[in-house]
Formats: structure tokens, sequence, C-alpha cells
């Protein structure tokens, strides 16, 4: 029955970094069943899905989840269910950061020819999206099923688990990077 617990999302959220990896396996497959490069089609689909974590976010504070940590700054909040301290809206800071933030960093660099090095955006996006959640993780209150995994340095598991992605995402412009950027189509006369 433990085991099965795995597919109970009803009893949990899916963590961003698990349905990363999903849509990666998707990308995989879809790329390869439809013959088409899948680093240019992950270049396609990254820049969207800041737009997906903004609304998202948003929904967690509309929804009073995923609070974050008690504060006395001016702008905290009480939250429904999180007891009767004032708490940073931490679901506004990732909105911000991984999804507005995000969304325009990696509209730039499209814009300054990013697509023409596949698998670049793929990169920024791990490494802009890292960046993001490692920061706002220090405003989050860490979710109740998982503890700090460093106590002494309080590093989180959507910490660790970003750093692990942002080593990824620094592989893939490095690769990007070491090769030559492609030509544009041109007409054909």
């Amino acid at each position: 029955a433990e085991r099965l617990e795995l597919f109970q999302l009803w009893t949990g959220g899916m963590s961003f970094h698990g349905g990363f990896l999903g849509v990666c396996l998707a990308i995989v497959l879809f790329a390869r069943g439809q013959k088409v490069d899948m680093l240019r089609l992950g270049d396609m689909v990254a820049p969207v899905v800041p737009i997906g974590l903004f609304f998202g976010r948003v929904a967690n504070f509309i929804n009073g989840e995923l609070w974050g940590r008690p504060t006395d700054v001016p702008w905290a909040m009480v939250f429904p269910g999180a007891g009767p301290l004032p708490r940073h809206p931490s679901q506004l800071y990732e909105a911000s950061l991984e999804g507005l933030v995000l969304g325009l960093v990696l509209f730039f660099c499209m814009r300054a020819g990013a697509l023409k090095r596949p698998g670049l955006v793929i990169g920024l996006f791990a490494v802009g999206y890292s960046i993001a959640r490692i920061t706002c993780e220090f405003f989050r209150e860490p979710d109740p099923q998982l503890v700090f995994l460093l106590t002494d340095w309080g590093i989180t598991m959507g910490q660790l688990l970003s750093i692990a992605l942002m080593l990824v995402g620094f592989g893939f412009i490095a690769v990007a990077l070491k090769r030559p950027p492609l030509q544009a189509a041109g007409p054909t006369a």
C-alpha cells in the first residue's frame, strides 16, 4: 500500500522538480516519435513555463497554501490555517521571480538570438528557475512532510533539488555555446 502513495496525487501536490522531469521525458518521447530535434523543441517549450509558474503561484496565494515563514515585515500576512503569526507572502515572491522575472529574461535572451544555439534556452531556464527557487525558499515555510536536509545550513529539499537542476542547466548552456550557432533559413531562389 505504501508503494501506491506515489500515485495518490490528491494527498499532496507534485513538486515542480518531478513535474519538470515528466515534461522532459514527454519532450524526448514526442521528439523521437515526430523525428524533430528535442533540444529545439525544448527551447520552444521552456519560455512558456514561467507563465504557468506565475499563475500557479498566484493560485497558491489565493488558496492560502504554501505560505511563507513568520516575519515582521510590513507586508506580512496572516494566512488561514497557518496559525496567528504574520508570514511572508512567499507565493507572490515566487510568482514574481519564477514567473515574471524569469519569463522576461528568457524573452530577451530569445530576442538576442538564444534560439540559434539549441539547448541554450533550456539551460537558461533551468539556471534561472533554480536561482529564483533557491532565493524564495529562504522565505517559504518548508513542506511539513519535508524537513530541512542540512539543518546546520538550513538547506531545504527545494534548494537541494534546485542546485542539481542548476548544474544540469549549466551543462546545457556549456554544450550549446560550444556548438556553432544555427544559420537562419533564408529565402530560396
